[in-house]
């Protein structure tokens, strides 16, 4: 069983535990970001990558999630969380240090680029299935909106500060050694990390029932309870499509709007704005206009903005791009806020690395064949062509929610409670 620490009455920035994870989140989100800018840079700039190359690398970082995404679950309801979130932040940041050796060496080349991707992004798996799963751990169930709310925060201003530190450090250092401070970011985490001080049982081992069969309870909280599955498939569209931008931005940025490295991440980092503003209005609109509702709300407001991605130009015109991506940064973050918190409070202790998984390995497994699709698009018919298809798809997000019993609720239903208008 898990330990829940009792609420005092006081918000979770007084938990001295939740600050340590949120420190941690906050300094290896700043060098992910970094990354976001560079890695992509070391492939269409310095590696003169292919538009289908720089998505099947977007691919190769996602696709961890279809691989072991459901197995990861049951593996970490094993385990210990915190040990796990340590040990994935030192593979990411090993993993992550040998790209810049390799260029030093001059020996760097797409293959490791994609290794690179893969390991790290298998680590990610893990890490991000514990840790959402620790949360409930550190904070009773009053708390976790606010602490998903200060953690998304944490992670907006990351990404409002890393672009465009991640573009200062490749027009400086070069693209391969600016990836050293995401390196960096994720020592710091699990430095960070192992300072936590909250008691955390090892789970009781599970005898007479096989993996595949705990994997299958996960799939089937997930799949059987009607808000859950609903949000799965929202999540899913929305991920293939920003999956398919993501593997794209970069060379339109580059070759379509022929913008420097340091402008581009300026560029991203006016977008982040729109994140944090979303993290940091979450609970008050949760509040304002229902739990529910905020869910779908937030994707039908803020999904029309993505026509002005493809709708950018050279020059002032680029600007249409980050608004864009500000707007909808800002929807998906109050979505995100939202929903996660419902999942924690949902799920009882001992299925939660499962349901996360399951989450996990629908919604994120949608973001390699995203990737793979939107290089495919850019390298047949242009990267313009190609981001017009992502804000099409975009538009397609609230679909599923408003044809769900979502639409005629305002809040969500109680952990125990059935689904009711």
């Amino acid at each position: 069983m898990l330990s829940v620490k009792a609420s005092d009455g006081a918000g979770p920035l007084r938990n001295h535990d939740f600050r340590l994870l949120l420190a941690g989140a906050s300094v290896s989100q700043i060098g992910a970001q970094v990354t976001l800018v560079a890695l992509p840079l070391v492939a269409v700039v310095e590696l003169e990558a292919s538009p289908l190359q720089a998505g099947m690398l977007t691919a190769a970082e996602t696709g961890a999630f279809l691989i072991v995404g459901l197995p990861a679950g049951a593996w970490v309801d094993r385990m210990r969380r915190l040990p796990v979130l340590v040990r994935a932040d030192v593979v990411r940041a090993v993993a992550m240090a040998s790209l810049p050796l390799a260029a030093w060496a001059e020996v760097l080349t797409m293959t490791q680029l994609y290794a690179v991707a893969l390991v790290t992004g298998l680590a990610t798996v893990f890490f991000d299935i514990a840790h959402q799963s620790y949360l409930p751990v550190l904070l009773p169930r009053e708390q976790l909106v606010a602490g998903n709310g200060a953690l998304e925060t944490a992670r907006s201003s990351a990404q409002v500060a890393g672009p465009g530190l991640g573009g200062a450090l490749v027009q400086a250092l070069g693209a391969p050694f600016a990836l050293m401070a995401d390196a960096v970011g994720y020592l710091l985490s699990a430095f960070f990390l192992r300072g936590i001080r909250a008691h955390e049982e090892r789970p009781e081992p599970v005898v007479g029932v096989s993996l595949r069969a705990q994997v299958g309870e996960g799939l089937a909280f997930v799949l059987r309870h009607p808000v859950l599955r609903v949000i799965a498939c929202a999540t899913a569209v929305s991920n293939f499509f920003t999956a398919m931008l993501m593997a794209v931005q970069t060379v339109f940025l580059v070759r379509v709007l022929g913008l420097p490295p340091g402008v581009i991440g300026l560029m991203m980092s006016a977008a982040a704005v729109g994140g944090l503003a979303g993290a940091l209005c979450a609970g008050v609109l949760s509040r304002a206009v229902g739990q529910a509702r905020v869910i779908w709300l937030s994707t039908v407001v803020t999904g029309p903005f993505a026509l002005l991605w493809p709708l950018a130009g050279r020059g002032a015109a680029a600007a249409w791009f980050a608004l864009a991506t500000a707007a909808v940064f800002f929807g998906g973050v109050v979505y995100n806020v939202a929903q996660v918190s419902f999942r924690q409070m949902l799920c009882p202790p001992e299925l939660l690395g499962r349901m996360n998984a399951t989450l996990r390995f629908l919604v994120w497994g949608t973001m390699p064949l995203g990737a793979v699709v939107g290089g495919a698009v850019a390298g047949t018919a242009g990267p313009r062509d190609a981001v017009w298809l992502c804000a099409a798809g975009i538009l397609l997000v609230p679909v599923p929610l408003l044809l769900s019993p979502l639409r005629r609720m305002r809040d969500l239903p109680a952990p125990a409670g059935t689904v009711t208008p």
